[in-house]
């Protein structure tokens, strides 16, 4: 059994970690915010079909609502606004800049009311973190007087989808959603696509595109990330949840942006500098320093950590 655990989390780290490439390589002959409307169109109606099927109920008006909140944030303001950077920043980087969530995760649940405010070992695991953003991405960096170039427009917007992820993120956890994670995750990446497709035919991304000219290099990486990266991965990490410790399976979260970076720089001859490996440790470290000192993960909250994973 542990050997099957064993590979099965390997796979989930390859999995997870590959789809920031995938991305790389779908936006590269289709427009962004098509090809993530795209993606989870097909995953969530794929979703919804199979647990109708399954006998789940159908969302209600109002869970359609949250889940439309939710999907919109998670898909459009996060996964879109990733999609569209990666035309502009490396794969690893992306990985890296989005692997912050956590750290905004503190600063949102800190402002909620009636919400849990940052311990002393949070606060140092936010400025070590930042600190680490900002050796990765700092003025040298933007302004091209590094060795190390990185478009200004494409490191904000990635900035803006960690943001806008980690506010989906805290409002998912006390919206109405329907019962089934299945079910949740489906409703929000339909609805999360409708508004996908409205900003890409308002950015005119449809204009002079024709389906001819997308590459098989796209086509695979946008299938990879339908079947493989949405569907594959969240199936493993569902049976991984009944067989492996909880603290076992979450460490993806901090293997993940690895696997992207190396990734990056040996299928697509990504930069992999020392800086921006020193950046990494500092970065992920702070994550797992900030989560080290929280209480053990339960399989619920797990559950919804899946649900957000799966949209990466």
């Amino acid at each position: 059994m542990k050997t099957k655990i064993w590979i099965a989390l390997i796979a989930l780290y390859i999995v997870w970690g590959s789809t920031y490439l995938a991305i790389r390589f779908a936006v590269e002959t289709i427009p962004p915010f098509m090809s993530a409307g795209l993606r989870f169109l097909i995953s969530g109606a794929i979703l919804f079909v199979w647990r109708r099927m399954a006998g789940d109920p159908s969302p209600t008006k109002q869970q359609w609502i949250s889940t439309a909140i939710v999907g919109t944030a998670l898909l459009l303001g996060g996964n879109g606004l990733v999609s569209w950077a990666e035309q502009r920043v490396p794969s690893g980087i992306a990985a890296l800049m989005v692997s912050t969530i956590p750290l905004w995760l503190v600063i949102f649940e800190a402002l909620r009311p009636r919400g849990i405010k940052p311990t002393w070992r949070a606060i140092i695991g936010l400025l070590i973190g930042f600190g680490g953003v900002f050796l990765l991405v700092g003025p040298a960096e933007l302004s091209g007087k590094s060795a190390t170039q990185f478009d200004t427009l494409g490191i904000i917007a990635l900035l803006c989808a960690a943001f806008i992820w980690a506010f989906g993120s805290i409002y998912s956890k006390h919206a109405n959603m329907p019962k089934s994670s299945l079910m949740s995750t489906g409703a929000q990446m339909l609805t999360g696509a409708v508004a996908l497709f409205i900003v890409s035919a308002g950015s005119r991304e449809f204009n002079g595109f024709h389906f001819a000219s997308v590459t098989m290099r796209s086509w695979l990486g946008l299938a990879f990330l339908i079947f493989i990266g949405s569907l594959v991965g969240f199936v493993s990490y569902g049976w991984l949840l009944q067989n492996a410790p909880i603290s076992l399976v979450s460490t993806y979260a901090y293997v993940n942006p690895v696997v992207a970076v190396f990734l990056g720089g040996w299928l697509a001859s990504e930069a992999l500098t020392p800086r921006i490996l020193l950046a990494a440790v500092i970065i992920i470290g702070s994550v797992v320093f900030i989560n080290s000192g929280q209480k053990p993960i339960s399989k619920m909250e797990a559950k919804k950590e899946a649900e957000e994973a799966i949209r990466t």
